[in-house]
């Protein structure tokens, strides 16, 4: 499953449409979400979009993982699959959704050798941003570890993931994110009824929305990440 994604929110191009000037600048990026650049770890930060209260959009920066069911121990949960789950039902409303911008993600080879996990990645074929279906909520209780705890109130998000398309299948075939790869597939994710969340998780992300990059090129998604 994915557990593992590069986000340069600079390719997103909303800096003029959520804050009113022209181009990302590190002054304006890093007080609110940290680096451009960021590639994104389970219970580290990563950027997300939601709807707010006004009915704008607005960036905001949470952790990635949601607690999971407690039957499960309550681990965090990154890739959200089984959404008939009562656990889930309480984020699939439209007050819970975000959009996970990505400009790549990975996913380990399942023809890897035993013992020596390859990581494939995938990216658009412009190397511009595209976003999960995500969910939110805001979640007290410790979110760190027993030799570093974290206790407080968090934002943490999860996205949705689906069947892997023909591009992803050979390298992981169990699964992918759910890819939100147009203006009008975003919105809808954003506005649609909870009765149409699996119909908008079943359907299959054609082939050439994707794909794989080079080794010597995933490279440049590896950057700084907050903690």
């Amino acid at each position: 499953m994915c557990n593992r994604y590069a986000s340069d929110i600079r390719k997103a191009g909303l800096e003029k449409e959520f804050y009113g000037f022209e181009e990302w600048s590190e002054t304006r990026i890093t007080p609110l979400l940290g680096n451009a650049l960021l590639e994104v770890f389970p219970k580290s930060f990563g950027p997300v979009i939601v709807r707010a209260e006004s009915g704008a959009l607005e960036w905001r920066k949470m952790r990635w993982g949601l607690p999971g069911p407690a039957t499960m121990g309550g681990a965090p949960v990154t890739n959200v699959r089984n959404t008939s789950s009562a656990h889930w039902r309480p984020v699939l409303g439209v007050e819970h959704r975000c959009l996970v911008p990505f400009t790549a993600f990975s996913e380990y080879d399942d023809a890897s050798p035993k013992g020596a996990k390859h990581i494939r990645w995938f990216a658009p074929p412009d190397r511009g941003i595209l976003f999960f279906a995500g969910v939110w909520r805001v979640w007290s209780g410790d979110y760190g570890t027993k030799k570093e705890p974290n206790v407080g109130e968090h934002h943490l998000f999860s996205f949705l993931t689906t069947k892997a398309n023909d591009l992803v299948r050979p390298v992981h075939a169990k699964a992918m994110p759910v890819v939100l790869g147009t203006p009008e597939e975003r919105e809808e994710w954003l506005t649609a009824p909870a009765s149409t969340v699996a119909e908008i998780q079943s359907r299959v992300l054609p082939a050439d929305v994707l794909e794989t990059v080079p080794d010597d090129e995933a490279a440049s998604f590896v950057g700084g990440y907050l903690k």
